[in-house]
């Protein structure tokens, strides 16, 4: 995915989860961040970020902040890109061959899934996708803070495959380079323990990361995956 009209600021404090305040041309601003997560080891005061002009005349934030470096890595913090990035890889055939229909936001049972699959040999199933933006010396970890919705989304997609649905959860590395990937044990174990069930249950666990530049997104190629 491309956004357009994209420029670098220079981190300088973040109010709220909503919205950080940067410098841009040598003024003060207050941009829309587009992560709600934490990511309190990437918007560190001083730090390059980049922001891509927003579409509508009435925002409040005539920005979005969607990129930050961290050391050599530039990384996106785009949550609502990576959906855009699976969607556009799943549709080339590279994530089931024959793909014959690709629905997003699906509710089945107690959940909205992220994507709804079928293809032409009668295969079908669910998707859930998370975005990952924390990285530890090269190695891709997830969540950066507990999430009990993505554990009932593991556990919800256990159910889809017991009951004959093929299922997968695809952790969107939004950086490049890493070694790879595993649960962040540390911060959130209860994730990291549901995940390694959804596994043993048949859920499909990829790690996909992607080629970022400032102003674009692309899913790229996966990396291992350790539980």
């Amino acid at each position: 995915m491309q956004y357009s009209s994209v420029t670098p600021a220079t981190f300088l404090s973040r109010p709220n989860r909503f919205v950080a305040r940067v410098l841009l041309d040598g003024e003060p601003q207050t941009v829309h961040v587009k992560n709600t997560g934490r990511c309190r080891e990437l918007l560190v005061p001083g730090t390059t970020v980049y922001l891509a002009a927003g579409d509508n005349p009435a925002r409040k934030t005539k920005y979005d902040l969607v990129a930050v470096e961290k050391g050599p890595l530039l990384v996106n913090m785009d949550s609502q890109a990576t959906n855009n990035v699976f969607a556009e890889w799943a549709r080339t055939g590279a994530f089931r061959p024959g793909l014959t229909l690709l629905r997003p936001e699906t509710v089945w049972g107690n959940s909205r899934f992220d994507f709804y699959w079928e293809a032409a040999d009668g295969r079908k199933g669910f998707v859930e996708v998370k975005g990952v933006t924390l990285e530890e010396g090269g190695h891709a970890r997830f969540p950066d803070a507990p999430t009990l919705r993505g554990v009932k989304h593991l556990e919800e997609l256990a159910r889809c495959r017991s009951e004959g649905y093929e299922a997968a959860v695809c952790f969107v590395l939004q950086m490049a380079g890493m070694v790879d990937f595993a649960p962040n044990d540390v911060t959130h174990p209860a994730f990291g323990e549901a995940l390694r069930r959804a596994a043993e249950h048949g859920v499909e666990v990829l790690a996909m990361e992607c080629d970022v530049t400032p102003d674009s997104l692309t899913l790229a190629r996966p990396v291992p995956v350790k539980l």
